[in-house]
């Protein structure tokens, strides 16, 4: 029995000005090294996009490797590169525990939305896996949007975690919902 070499992980980020073919200049990158893109995210936050990537390459190879053939695109590109080598401990996929729940929050725009219901979460013992943030309506009354994906730990349910928030719903003035989020069988 032939034993598979070791694999190399590598947790790769870029940001810079939205345009497109960002994407496919970075990932064209890990195409010509052979490197395997594990876990990926990408968004656009105010003009600006940024995407982070859990990446993997077979022993041997290098994170200057890796640098070396995606420094060229990002400085064309006018994009941030940065590259952190993973200890083997960092990288066995880790779903979280518990039942996954959506929160909503909306609401008048203002400072503290963020911490305030995140530190709520957090007192909870509740991890949250995915948060977006946008403003949407108009310039002269705009209205915060937070979508927060969280895992509930056990003896937590989506109703009594609506009710916990029902107080922080009212001194921030903002409408909270928490839902289950069904999974799909694939």
């Amino acid at each position: 029995m032939t034993q598979q070499p070791e694999t190399l992980h590598y947790a790769v980020s870029v940001v810079g000005k939205d345009r497109p073919g960002i994407v496919a200049a970075i990932t064209e990158g890990f195409f010509h090294l052979g490197c395997n893109i594990a876990d990926s995210s990408c968004t656009m936050l105010a003009g600006e996009f940024a995407m982070i990537l859990i990446v993997s390459h077979p022993r041997p190879f290098s994170k200057t490797r890796l640098m070396d053939e995606l420094k060229p695109s990002c400085d064309r590109l006018g994009m941030s590169l940065a590259v952190r080598s993973l200890a083997n401990d960092e990288v066995h996929r880790q779903e979280a525990e518990g039942e996954i729940c959506l929160v909503s929050v909306y609401g008048a725009d203002q400072p503290g939305i963020v911490f305030r219901v995140t530190r709520e979460l957090a007192r909870q013992g509740i991890n949250i896996t995915d948060l977006t943030t946008k403003l949407i309506g108009t310039r002269e009354e705009p209205v915060y949007v937070m979508m927060l994906e969280a895992a509930l730990p056990d003896g937590q349910t989506p109703e009594l975690l609506e009710n916990l928030l029902e107080k922080l719903k009212k001194e921030l003035n903002v409408e909270i919902s928490v839902r289950i989020v069904t999974p799909v069988s694939l």
